[in-house]
């Protein structure tokens, strides 16, 4: 199989479109040999991932990954259960095609806004007792992917995959804790070996270290027709398998399943893919004029009883509009009496206004249909939907009519207590943010409090960030954390967020005016994304451009350092960089240098320390 390296084009945010190209390939010379006894098909081409699907002797299927010589998955088994047939043993193979995939399209948010991906994708066919399975498998210089599809008009009730993921068991890992009965990914990574990792269940992304190579595992293009599912790992053979959230999913007429998603390479390839949007469906939205990232101060989080209040919220909608924040978030407890009142107000002013919503407030269709025109009525522009708390099917339907229903009325989205994205930011473009991570919330001064770990910080740049936009609500200088000033300042450029709600007081960013001078400049939406350094749980040092400038954000977790880092992701010329580090009394102070691409930079930063940095051209 032909397999060309992903690109990316640099260049503004547009309209959300796709074009595909869609070419018929034949097969290599490998390839065909490995099907002469219809047992072994090899996935190949010109990058260097690479896969390898078996038919076993008893009829079952097993895939295997590989990234140049390193075996990243070792032979895993795939299946799926219906309530009418088992795909997992005594399948008879029936045919292949393949395919060459080319798409352009564009997202609203995320690492970048204009993507190119190029991959090949290979249709396997199996019949068993009359019926058909389809194994559709993809493979890109960034990873490999693939989903089963059952064809045909019938309903289908799906009652388990056998699908599995066997990670060598030597592997470093970074892996999410799942709560069941909360569903919102609300954990710290845990982090050790597969070999040494207990069992249960974990989230998506689970991120791994083998030899020289990297692979994180996810899901992607998920919606109402299956559930979300968790990896499950059995400690008796080190290997997860995936779990699905309900008793059956039901489909109708036939089936697609979520893609089962592995991107593999080295640190900068899986920080730097797009993968999860890449395998997503195409945007759902004509018109995306009306969608527009920003950034958001939020009261909730310095004064919990704010929400409830018109003078506070005013506040907080003046702030915004002296710093040029483009929104105000209004959280749990706004009146519907003022809440029109506090519109126009904003509007005036040239702030937008985001409103909390408790997800069963907008659970029924006639729920929506009054809601949102009323919201839509008095000028709010995003809701923030929360307490969802579910992977289940039912949940994702409900998902899918929101998503209707919002571009409907043009309502942008932010889902807390919620699922982790999975691509949908290119289907539903509106979508600007999601929680599922342990944000800044958990962060609010109280009595006792402790800090998270500092690796927790240097960790979610690799893993939760990296299947979509994070609200976790960053740049907290008054709340309880391990990190310097200048590191979590750094934060705004690190995490990635379509909406980046600010969640500190207005005393507080007023106290720390260098701090609200860069917040003022850095933006939401990025046209490229580079790792210029990092070490899951060490540091993370990331660059990302928006139009000519180039923001650079890094943390670390441990002791004092220097970190010394190249430039080479700069354009030719002259550059000045202002740079916001971390003073000897603590607190941020600038500096102004002139750099080129061949220049490194070289900061001194504290415990947990970290610092921005803004490039320009010098001319």
């Amino acid at each position: 199989m032909r397999v060309i390296r992903s690109r990316v084009t640099r260049a503004a945010a547009g309209i959300a479109c796709t074009a595909a190209v869609l070419v018929p390939l034949q097969a290599e010379a490998a390839g065909q040999a490995g099907e002469s006894d219809g047992r072994s098909w090899r996935l190949t081409g010109q990058g260097t991932v690479s896969g390898q699907l078996s038919l076993t002797r008893d009829g079952g299927l097993t895939l295997t990954a590989r990234h140049g010589s390193t075996t990243v998955l070792q032979p895993s088994a795939l299946g799926i259960r219906t309530a009418d047939t088992d795909y997992g043993k005594g399948l008879r193979f029936a045919g292949r095609s393949d395919r060459a995939i080319h798409e352009t399209y564009t997202t609203t948010t995320g690492r970048r806004t204009r993507h190119t991906s190029d991959a090949s994708e290979s249709t396997f066919t199996f019949r068993k007792d009359g019926r058909t399975l389809k194994v559709i498998v993809r493979v890109s210089a960034d990873g490999l992917a693939y989903r089963y599809a059952l064809p045909g008009k019938d309903t289908v009730t799906v009652l388990g995959e056998d699908s599995e993921f066997a990670v060598p068991p030597t592997a470093d890992s970074s892996l999410l804790p799942y709560d069941n009965g909360r569903s919102d990914y609300e954990s710290a990574h845990a982090r050790g070996s597969v070999a040494d990792a207990k069992a249960g269940d974990y989230g998506y992304p689970s991120l791994f270290h083998i030899g020289k190579s990297w692979m994180l595992i996810e899901d992607a293009d998920l919606d109402s027709s299956y559930g979300g599912s968790r990896l499950t790992l059995d400690a008796a053979t080190d290997r997860f398998r995936l779990t699905l959230p309900d008793p059956a999913e039901v489909s109708s007429p036939g089936l697609t399943t979520p893609w089962r998603t592995m991107v593999i390479g080295d640190l900068a390839t899986v920080t730097e893919s797009d993968l999860p949007t890449d395998l997503a469906a195409p945007s759902k939205v004509a018109d995306t004029s009306w969608i527009k990232p920003g950034k958001a101060a939020w009261s909730w989080w310095s004064d919990g009883g704010s929400p409830a209040s018109l003078a506070a919220q005013k506040k907080f909608v003046d702030f915004a509009a002296r710093e040029g924040w483009e929104y105000v978030l209004v959280d749990s407890g706004w009146s519907n009496d003022w809440m029109p009142e506090l519109t126009k107000y904003a509007k005036e002013k040239g702030v937008g206004i985001w409103a909390w919503v408790r997800w069963q407030t907008i659970d029924q269709q006639s729920e929506r249909d009054r809601l949102f025109a009323q919201y839509k009525s008095w000028g709010i522009v995003g809701l923030k939907v929360d307490f969802l708390e579910s992977d289940g099917q039912d949940r994702m339907r409900w998902y899918d009519a929101v998503f209707k229903d919002s571009a409907k009325h043009q309502l942008m989205l932010n889902f807390h207590g919620a699922t982790i994205p999975r691509g949908q930011e290119r289907t539903w473009p509106q979508m600007m943010s999601v929680e599922a991570v342990k944000g800044a919330e958990g962060t609010r001064p109280k009595p006792g409090r402790e800090p998270f770990p500092a690796a927790h910080y240097t960790t979610l740049p690799f893993t939760r960030n990296l299947i979509g936009p994070m609200d976790f609500t960053p740049v907290t200088f008054t709340g309880v954390r391990p990190t310097s000033d200048a590191a979590e300042l750094a934060l705004s450029v690190v995490y990635e967020s379509g909406v980046q709600h600010f969640a500190d007081s207005v005393e507080s960013y007023e106290a720390h005016p260098e701090a609200l001078k860069f917040l003022d400049q850095v933006p939401t939406v990025w046209d490229d994304t580079r790792l210029v350094d990092g070490d899951p749980g060490d540091r993370a040092v990331l660059a990302r451009r928006s139009g000519d400038d180039w923001y650079l954000g890094a943390i670390t977790s441990g002791e004092a350092r220097t970190l010394d880092e190249p430039l080479a992701f700069l354009g030719r010329g002259t550059w000045r960089v202002e740079l916001y580090k971390d003073g000897p009394d603590g607190k941020i102070v600038t500096e102004t240098r002139e750099v080129t691409a061949s220049s490194r930079l070289s900061v001194a930063v504290p415990k947990n320390g970290g610092y921005a940095a803004r490039f320009t051209p010098a001319d």
